[in-house]
């Protein structure tokens, strides 16, 4: 069966559905779609393939798909919301919302660095299984007590799973309600606005939800060591046993948010257009410039990359995973799907899809879509 795509396009941006056209002929894409804003403006808003593996489900416009790790630039969002509100301080210890956090010599450990992935805590100890992630308290108060793998200021390691836990646990703490990432993201910032992205998916919409079909094969994690073992080789590195549904109605924010291409690039916004969302204005000047500030550059200990991280987000440089501006931030997520944002030309985007490859940064699928779009500007 051909696969044809759907949507709405600019004028001008017709390359951008030819690159998608390509990406379905020649990189064997099942189901996908592609957003492009720029200022509130909708550029592309492109879909194409099915929803399931059986090809039953055409994808339609309100198809959401779990996009894994692209997920912490919400979360990012959402920390960066309670930053404005002041209710967090990137610059201050992570413990002083979370005492207990300050176990093992981690009390200077900033809310920062934690989200720069430089608390030492890339995954857990042998001692958690598979369906510990579905227990909050269980896994807050593992990371608590569990040592630093490396010394603060010696680099990043990417935290695939840990990063929720963290970012989870401190917004908890600070809002006045106790809400959560999940419950913040759906009450205050996408659920009025109908932005149709969720961190905990209500188990009335799970009907909606794509099936994703696992790479070919795991992906290169370079030489491993100690810190890569923890973050995705032990059998309790991540979530697990409770079935698929389960996992769709958990809040792992930094792993399974369930989004539409559109919602994605809605939700980045933000961090493109000086802090606006929908047009109104949603953070500060101030924490804009804190949620982007580079936190960490160099070689990860947990990825095979030389990264650079902000408050959250990877920040390009002069990778062009996110398209040629350096300053340009996003994040990828495991199979291949992106958001990102570019704060000189006001653009933000999002690539989802259900045909997931080895590919941890940078997908060919996205990065065409993504060079087809700023070709047209």
């Amino acid at each position: 069966m051909s696969i044809t795509v759907h949507g709405a396009l600019a004028p001008g941006f017709e390359p951008v559905r030819a690159a998608f056209e390509d990406n379905v002929a020649e990189r064997g894409e099942l189901g996908a779609a592609f957003a492009l804003m720029r200022d509130g403006e909708i550029l592309c808003d492109l879909r194409a393939g099915w929803a399931d593996k059986a090809r039953t489900r055409p994808w339609s416009a309100d198809t959401l798909v779990p996009v894994f790790s692209t997920g912490k630039a919400v979360t990012a969002l959402v920390v960066a919301w309670m930053v404005d509100q002041g209710r967090l301080d990137y610059d201050a210890p992570l413990s002083a919302v979370w005492p207990d956090f300050a176990a093992q010599g981690k009390g200077a450990v900033t809310l920062a660095e934690a989200l720069s992935h430089q608390a030492g805590l890339s995954g857990p100890g042998d001692d958690i299984a598979p369906d510990d992630w579905f227990d909050r308290e269980k896994m807050e108060a593992h990371f608590a007590a569990r040592a630093p793998m490396w010394p603060l200021g010696k680099g990043s390691g990417y935290h695939p799973l840990s990063f929720g836990v963290l970012a989870d646990a401190a917004v908890r703490r600070a809002d006045p309600e106790g809400r959560t990432v999940g419950e913040l993201l759906r009450e205050v910032i996408a659920g009025p606005r109908a932005i149709d992205c969720h961190i905990g998916l209500p188990e009335s919409e799970h009907a909606r939800a794509a099936e994703h079909v696992l790479p070919p094969r795991p992906p290169h994690l370079g030489k491993i060591n100690a810190e890569k073992t923890a973050a995705f080789l032990r059998p309790g590195a991540s979530p697990g046993r409770r079935g698929a549904a389960a996992w769709r109605s958990a809040e792992l924010p930094a792993a399974n948010a369930h989004a539409t291409a559109l919602s994605l690039a809605r939700l980045m916004a933000p961090f493109a257009c000086n802090g606006r969302l929908d047009g109104e204005t949603f953070l500060g000047a101030d924490t804009l410039a804190a949620a982007l500030k580079p936190r960490i550059s160099g070689p990860d200990r947990v990825l095979p990359f030389d990264l650079s991280f902000a408050a959250g987000v990877m920040i390009n440089r002069d990778s062009a995973a996110f398209g040629p501006e350096p300053s340009a931030v996003g994040h990828y997520g495991f199979g291949g799907s992106c958001a990102f944002a570019d704060p000189v030309r006001g653009l933000s985007g999002a690539y989802v899809m259900n045909r997931q490859m080895d590919v941890l940064v940078g997908d060919a699928r996205a990065r065409a879509l993504i060079e087809a779009a700023y070709r047209c500007l």
